[in-house]
């Protein structure tokens, strides 16, 4: 039987296999297929450690295939996203660790992220536009759209779940259990979207003036502009004939070179600022009205202890789903993490619904 560091290693290997596949610059996905290689040999290495056969084991798990479906759907930055964030858990495991057993760091507990950025880098034809293309998607992808449908969910099943039980506690009324549940699956769903159009707001209202003043200083200093664009590249380990080629030819197109200075030198992913805040607050609303109507339906079609535990059994179920799939970013076991998700669910609603039966108890 494979254990968990053999499998996380198959289906690291696996993904990355897909990537360069899907890639269309050459040197990027040569990039993918040296990690694919360098992610098989760990896990044949584990496999002779634990004298396990190598005939089938570069057979992928439930996780890496999902991944890969989703790449197919939705863009393999997906993908690339999750492997970066299943190597920055795992490195701080591995850390924790050694902290907590007072073991010496050895710097090999750091994610891929730098490896991928050294095989990279020392590609002999690699230019200024591909390191920054391989950068911006792994900047960009860690907080992606599949995360937020999960979270957003999350939120709303979890607060709206609390409320419907404490009122449930307070009250055996079914319109007003009915009634506080569709306001605060409302109220709840007005606040996020709100708080998602001022947020997306501001941060484009703040880095388009950034990017304003990075343009004159380009306009005004084009020379300074390309000797700092190299000196970047210095600093990321590119030989110095290189790394000035490298910027000199960024340089001749300055809509491009205000754009990798913009990422290079504050940190802003231009396509970032493209999305709407409407259509981000629009989403926002969606993903957690779903997350929130949940407890709430049970309460449409019956009413008492029998409602009640329709909505807690359905709210176990939806809490269950929103942990198995959060095991996507995390690389965790799929039941602990389910469960979990339940456990801290039904602690929150116990809790919420305790209170309820003492103000109701108070109020008779």
């Amino acid at each position: 039987m494979k254990n968990k560091n053999i499998q996380t290693e198959i289906d690291a290997a696996y993904l990355y296999q897909k990537l360069a596949e899907k890639e269309s610059d050459e040197t990027i996905a040569n990039v993918f297929r040296q990690m694919s290689a360098i992610e098989r040999s760990h896990a044949e290495a584990f496999a002779r450690k634990e004298k396990l056969s190598l005939t089938d084991l570069m057979i992928p798990s439930w996780r890496a295939k999902t991944l890969n479906t989703i790449g197919k759907i939705f863009g393999y930055d997906y993908v690339l996203g999750a492997l970066m964030d299943t190597e920055k858990s795992i490195s701080t495991a591995i850390i924790s660790q050694k902290q907590k057993s007072n073991q010496s760091l050895t710097g090999t507990e750091t994610t891929h992220v730098k490896i991928l950025r050294s095989i990279l880098e020392k590609e002999k034809k690699v230019t200024g536009i591909q390191l920054s293309k391989f950068e911006s998607r792994h900047r960009s992808v860690g907080g992606n759209a599949i995360r937020a449908a999960v979270l957003g969910g999350n939120d709303g099943l979890v607060s709206n779940f609390s409320l419907v039980m404490g009122i449930a506690g307070a009250t055996a009324a079914q319109e007003g259990v009915l009634l506080a549940g569709l306001a605060g699956l409302l109220a709840g769903s007005l606040s996020m979207s709100l708080g998602e159009w001022i947020s997306v707001k501001s941060s484009q209202e703040l880095y388009e003036n950034q990017m304003q003043i990075e343009m004159e200083e380009l306009e005004t200093n084009p020379e300074g502009e390309m000797k700092e664009l190299a000196l970047i590249y210095i600093a990321k380990g590119i030989p110095e004939e290189q790394a000035y080629q490298m910027a000199k030819d960024i340089m001749s197109d300055k809509s491009l070179a205000h754009e990798i200075l913009v990422k290079e030198e504050l940190g802003i992913n231009a396509e970032e600022l493209k999305g709407s805040a409407v259509e981000a607050a629009v989403y926002s609303f969606i993903l957690f009205a779903i997350g929130a109507v949940i407890p709430v339906l049970p309460f449409m079609f019956t009413d008492g202890m029998k409602a009640v535990l329709f909505s807690v059994s359905l709210s176990a179920v939806g809490l269950f789903l929103i942990g198995a799939a959060i095991t996507l970013f995390t690389g965790r076991n799929v039941w602990f993490s389910g469960f979990r998700q339940v456990l801290f669910g039904l602690a929150a609603a116990a809790i919420t619904f305790g209170i309820g039966k003492l103000i109701g108890v108070s109020v008779s």
